[in-house]
């Protein structure tokens, strides 16, 4: 294995992790959020030679992981019932008020339009600057500021007054 590649799989290790809780906040599917962050990281790895700075590697990867997003979220990909040969029983886990918070929460996100959704993630959980959050989603400061409006009221109106 060579330097770049020894590098790629350094930071693959240490940053893969955040990326996928981040693409499981964009799709609500952890199943999808593997394959949105394998495909980031594929297109990172391609694009690895031409990657100026170490610094500024997480935003490439979240800009790449938005667009993959919003591109099959458009096309309809991951909208259509996939049909599976046995489910796997689990047991119920105890009752914890936390884990029903990020279930309500979790669910909430998942009917909020894509691109807010992308702007609350971003804005919110990731806590990038209005700037980066519009740098990843392609679009204007003032467009991410309404996106985030919107997703912000979409969310009161899904979660129950009082839930937290």
């Amino acid at each position: 294995m060579n330097e770049r590649d020894e590098r790629f799989a350094a930071y693959f290790a240490t940053r893969s992790g955040v990326m996928r809780a981040t693409a499981f906040l964009l799709c609500g599917d952890w199943h999808r959020a593997e394959d949105l962050v394998q495909t980031a990281f594929v297109k990172l790895y391609l694009a690895w030679h031409r990657v100026d700075g170490e610094d500024k590697l997480d935003a490439y990867v979240r800009q790449i992981l938005v667009r993959t997003f919003l591109d099959e979220t458009r096309r309809g990909f991951f909208r259509r019932e996939r049909p599976i040969a046995e489910v796997a029983d689990r047991p119920l886990p105890e009752h914890d008020d936390r884990v029903e918070n990020r279930m309500v929460l979790s669910r909430a996100l998942a009917e909020v339009a894509p691109r807010q959704r992308v702007a609350l993630v971003l804005r919110v959980w990731a806590d990038l600057s209005v700037e980066d959050t519009a740098k990843a989603m392609g679009c204007s400061a003032g467009t991410v500021k309404s996106q985030l409006a919107r997703g912000l009221a979409a969310m009161r109106a899904l979660v129950p007054a009082g839930s937290f």
